[in-house]
């Protein structure tokens, strides 16, 4: 695999620097000339790539340096980046900052891929020091390759010159963007940040104009042709041999049912193509509206906003009964994050109860704090998921918690993380596991393998 196209790193001073908003925009403005743009999110986020998808029309894909070889990020970058005349890849929180020294970051990525720089600084209430800033993070390591700054929320145009003329003159960086301060260069935000595309477009009144709204915004602020001309001036990368992205016989034949709507959209593409590679057929099904689920072989459940769809999925009740009967047939299912709190009892919510599948024995609540975090543990008795012994890595992203009965049994050991109680993540039952965890199958080279051969096995 060979990815030879014009690639930009878009990266921030801060979470808070507006990156997110302003890729956003910069993908949309690239697709409105005709060009074919690939979408990248360094870390594990579901949301913000849930926008490059859907603007691009291409799947986005996570580059993660600290859950991910250098080979499988290079082998990732590469398979999603062939035929496309531009990749974006969206930085996280500060250019620096990484779960050890800079792995993880969104400054390894960008030295990994040699991928250019445009760097987003909050020019909010400062001009001077925007210069001090992009210079000390120019110093910090002179091996990342910045091209070209972006000032985001300036006042006036007085401001965006005094902020310019230092930046250039201390930095020696050009400007290549400023975007004034609007209330229209904002997206609906909730307790675990930006609201999915799905959501957004079926329950946010005029979401689609608000995305074209920041389109135009950030047209008229950005130098498009000198940034496509910083794109093609990365160098080029090697050629690629495929590992992850291999074709297989493991799940020929089988089905394997996939809970797609706008409950449960946290899905990492990689997963599904991998199943899809090992022969296997992935059949959506939707736990709000469908009665009835499809011709499976295993059940795959993955995460979302089920707390925001409860008294829906709670109304289902024909599909609640036919995961019952699934797993009293022993059929693998696998569940995470959401799809834990959705097998739960009930979820607990703002003030309301509402009855879910009753698989997992305890129910799911709003918790006391946000937990964003990568997990490290290891398998600790034979699941769906794998063998006892095997290590698992992946990364849990959620506002709830869960209250579980005594005596449950869990599959996985954490040695990092919070999972479900006590560094225990993995709650098993037969041929059901339902976690916090999610895994991707470059971080935990057993899924989707071990998940399909206990389909197989069944």
């Amino acid at each position: 695999m060979r990815a030879d196209c014009p690639r930009i790193l878009i990266a921030g001073d801060r979470s808070s620097s507006g990156k997110t908003t302003i890729v956003a925009g910069l993908l949309s403005a690239l697709r409105g000339r005709s060009l074919e743009v690939q979408p990248f999110k360094v870390a594990m986020d579901y949301i913000d790539p849930s926008y490059h998808t859907w603007i691009t029309g291409r799947s986005c894909r996570n580059l993660d340096g600290h859950l991910m070889t250098e080979a499988a990020v290079k082998e990732i970058y590469a398979h999603a980046a062939e035929g496309a005349d531009i990749a974006v890849i969206e930085g996280v929180r500060g250019l620096y900052e990484g779960y050890d020294a800079d792995q993880g970051s969104t400054a390894q990525i960008a030295k990994l891929l040699h991928t250019p720089v445009i760097f987003v600084v909050d020019a909010r209430s400062i001009t001077r020091s925007c210069a001090a800033i992009v210079k000390g993070y120019m110093d910090y390591d002179p091996l990342v390759d910045f091209k070209g700054v972006i000032l985001n929320k300036v006042g006036s145009e007085r401001h965006a010159q005094k902020a310019i003329k230092e930046i250039e003159r201390h930095a020696g960086l050009e400007v290549v963007g400023v975007i004034r301060r609007n209330e229209d260069m904002h997206l609906a935000m909730r307790h675990l940040g930006l609201v999915p595309v799905l959501e957004g477009k079926t329950r946010h009144e005029g979401f689609a104009d608000r995305v074209d709204k920041i389109r135009q915004i950030v047209e008229e602020g950005l130098n498009l042709d000198r940034i496509l001309e910083i794109a093609r001036e990365a160098q080029l990368l090697p050629e690629v041999e495929p590992d992850l992205y291999r074709q297989n016989t493991l799940g020929q034949g089988l089905r394997i049912g996939v809970a797609r709507d706008e409950a449960f959209n946290f899905y990492y593409r990689d997963n599904l193509e991998m199943m899809q590679l090992s022969g296997a057929t992935v059949v959506p099904f939707s736990p709000v509206h469908d009665r009835a689920l499809p011709q499976v072989d295993g059940i795959y459940i993955g995460g979302g906003y089920p707390e925001l769809y409860a008294r829906e999925l709670s109304e289902n009740e024909g599909l609640r009964r036919a995961l019952e009967q699934a797993h009293e047939k022993d059929m693998p299912i696998y569940a995470e994050c959401g799809g834990l709190m959705y097998l739960a009892r009930e979820i607990e919510w703002e003030g309301e109860r509402q009855e879910m599948v009753g698989l997992v024995p305890g129910k799911a609540r709003r918790g006391s704090m946000r937990v964003v975090s990568y997990v490290h543990g290891h398998i600790a008795q034979d699941c769906a998921l794998g063998k006892a012994g095997e290590a698992i890595m992946g990364h849990e992203f959620h506002h709830s918690e869960m209250l579980m009965d005594e005596g449950v049994k869990y599959a996985v050991r954490l040695e990092r993380g919070t999972g479900i109680k006590d560094g225990w993540d993995g709650m098993c039952e037969g041929n059901m596991v339902a976690s916090y965890t999610h895994v991707h199958s470059a971080s935990f080279r057993g899924f989707p393998a071990n998940f399909l051969r206990a389909c197989k096995e069944r």
